[in-house]
């Protein structure tokens, strides 16, 4: 079996990375299985983006699946803390920011292996970036390589040799001028994708640590910003 008969499953938020992870998995012949969560986020808009991006790049099928993160909070993005706005990059790189989802990460790539390994699938994408981003220990290099091993232990289809689960992160080392590149050379239109933690309506804060990541890393790619800001 070759690439182009192998299916994927690919965790996309609507957002910018996950986005352009789908279609660098479409263009290396997998045929992707994506995977959305509404988790009680406040920035639940971004679920109609991986709709829309998902029916648009023709993937195999795409669930969204509700659970309530929102339970105990903890996070910015699913209690009643405010937003951080208009942090410096030295504040962004220093702890782990109020934004940041307890195990969200771990919860996402727990239900995608679940998926792939009903579908006969041994490879799973995410967006994780260890460059452009806001501090969180999910999206390191050594966490991605821990949940692989995990995945090759916990499961019947690893401790049987049906195969070798691989977690692809492809974007954990590159800019986010460097992802925008590469998208744009893929055909993403980013105008249809959603970033921003604390949006008004359908419109980005422009203040946010994801809005300021996203519109530096279009400024640093010298192509224009698509996003409506408030």
């Amino acid at each position: 079996m070759n690439s182009h008969d192998k299916p994927a499953v690919v965790l996309l938020s609507g957002g910018l990375d996950s986005t352009t992870t789908l279609a660098i998995a479409k263009h290396e012949g997998f045929s992707p299985y994506a995977l959305s969560f509404a988790y009680g986020q406040k920035q639940d808009i971004e679920i109609g983006a991986a709709r829309r991006i998902a029916s648009l790049l023709g993937v195999a099928q795409h669930h969204v699946v509700t659970i309530d993160l929102a339970l105990w909070g903890g996070s910015a993005l699913t209690s009643n803390i405010p937003v951080p706005k208009d942090r410096s990059e030295a504040d962004m790189e220093h702890g782990v920011p109020i934004t940041y989802v307890p195990a969200r990460n771990t919860i996402f790539l727990s239900y995608a292996l679940a998926w792939a390994e009903v579908l006969g699938a041994f490879d799973i994408f995410i967006g994780v970036n260890a460059v452009d981003y806001s501090g969180y220990p999910d999206c390191r290099p050594e966490y991605v390589a821990a949940f692989e091993r995990l995945a090759n232990l916990a499961t019947g289809a690893g401790i049987e040799n049906k195969g070798r689960f691989v977690v692809h992160a492809p974007l954990m080392k590159w800019s986010k001028a460097e992802i925008i590149r590469r998208g744009l050379s893929l055909g993403v239109d980013y105008s249809m994708t959603h970033t921003c933690y604390d949006p008004k309506g359908e419109l980005a804060c422009g203040h946010c640590d994801a809005c300021q990541l996203r519109h530096a890393g279009f400024v640093a790619a010298g192509v224009p910003d698509p996003t409506r800001y408030v």
